[in-house]
């Protein structure tokens, strides 16, 4: 998602300084519109088959299905937030708030995290309680909610797929939460056959405790993702230093510095940073070739580069960019 226009302009300062902002963001509209339909379907979906199981769970007494409700519930909660950010993020940006909602997402997928990890807390607790005294589970209708349950997610799995799944963390946390619920309802359905087949009613909790590690997972990915972007890190695909080495060795540069890379929402990446150069030389030139690495190499296509020459000082304002 990001901005969906596309343009470029430049402002010449004198002393040799030069701004760019370059734009690029043709395909929002698709992926906006595409993502919207994924995840209405799949929210759709879901909310059906979560009320079939937490019905079947408190009938079957099973917490391998509550479990797995639980986590339906979760999903279902996940792609209403993601549904709401793909609205927020398509309003314009304005005086107060000029890089619009799309951070909107970015808190969503928070969200979506935090509240794997606390359902999951809560199975482990349940579990640990039947590890002790294992109740009887109705195995047989527990078997058959589960399996429609399987059936549902992997459907919404697929409809998810058809969205914006690579670029976008909000559609991937989405689509995290439906992996997990899958392999969830295959375990309801292992611990269904192992109860019908043998009787051994431990495997409802310890079966449990499996679906609770794979949404810890889940959870650990989504919210290190979206951490990193509320602080701004550097994406993980990106190297700093080597950005930094190719505008280094561009003609004329002397030197480069304060210079920040930072993703703004999911597919939007931002660059800003300062080009000191030799004296004389003609800005343009050298921002013109800058872009182009940027753009051709990184992929960043949302840049601000100010070009400076001696004339220009910063004492102790000057940011210099650590080597790791």
């Amino acid at each position: 998602m990001g901005l969906h226009h596309n343009h470029s302009h430049g402002h010449g300062h004198g002393h040799g300084h030069g701004h760019d902002h370059l734009h690029s963001h043709g395909h929002g509209h698709v992926n906006r519109s595409e993502n919207k339909k994924a995840l209405s379907t799949s929210l759709i979906i879901i909310t059906i088959f979560l009320v079939v199981e937490i019905i079947g769970g408190l009938k079957t007494n099973s917490l391998a299905l509550l479990s797995d409700a639980g986590h339906m519930l979760s999903d279902s909660s996940a792609l209403f937030l993601s549904l709401v950010a793909v609205y927020f993020s398509a309003r314009k940006p304005s005086a107060k708030k000029t890089f619009g909602f799309f951070r909107f997402e970015i808190l969503a997928a928070l969200v979506n995290g935090i509240t794997l990890v606390l359902i999951s807390l809560y199975i482990f607790w349940e579990a640990y309680q039947r590890l002790q005294a294992p109740p009887q589970v109705s195995s047989l209708p527990m078997i058959g909610i589960a399996f429609i349950g399987l059936l549902a997610n992997i459907a919404v799995a697929f409809v998810l797929m058809r969205g914006d799944y690579k670029d976008n963390v909000n559609i991937r946390s989405a689509f995290l939460h439906v992996l997990g619920d899958l392999l969830g309802s295959v375990g309801a359905i292992i611990a269904g056959l192992l109860m019908w087949k043998f009787g051994w009613y431990i495997a409802d909790p310890i079966i449990s405790i499996i679906v609770g590690i794979l949404i810890i997972i889940s959870a650990y990915r989504v919210t290190k993702e979206a951490i990193n972007v509320l602080m701004e890190a550097t994406p993980s695909h990106i190297n700093a230093d080597d950005v930094l080495d190719d505008l280094t060795q561009l003609d004329g540069v002397i030197k480069v510095h304060d210079l920040h890379i930072w993703t703004v929402t999911s597919g939007f990446i931002s660059l800003s940073g300062h080009l000191q150069v030799k004296d004389g030389l003609s800005s343009y030139p050298i921002l013109k070739e800058a872009l182009h690495i940027l753009t051709e190499k990184y992929h960043i296509e949302h840049a601000t580069l100010q070009i400076e020459d001696s004339s220009i000082i910063h004492d102790t304002l000057q940011c210099e960019v650590p080597k790791e």
